[in-house]
């Protein structure tokens, strides 16, 4: 299994740029990328990392807010 597969918190906000309390304040309002509940962990697939940056891509910032940006 690739080892890459599952990230934590701290490694998902490094991937996407964000502080791990600002991918927990997502996660919190069902913004964020989808993740894994593993007992008290919380996972993130690279994938669903991916899907989720691709979901939140716009050309201009009006598309964005039109679209409820995150």
């Amino acid at each position: 299994m690739d080892t890459q597969l599952f990230l934590t918190q701290a490694e998902a906000a490094e991937l996407l740029r964000l502080s791990p309390r600002t991918l927990e304040r997502h996660r919190v309002a069902g913004s964020g990328p989808r993740f894994i509940k593993a007992g008290r962990r919380v996972l993130y697939r690279r994938s669903d990392l991916e899907q989720w940056a691709l979901a939140n891509t716009f050309s201009s910032t009006s598309e964005a807010d039109l679209a409820g940006g995150v």
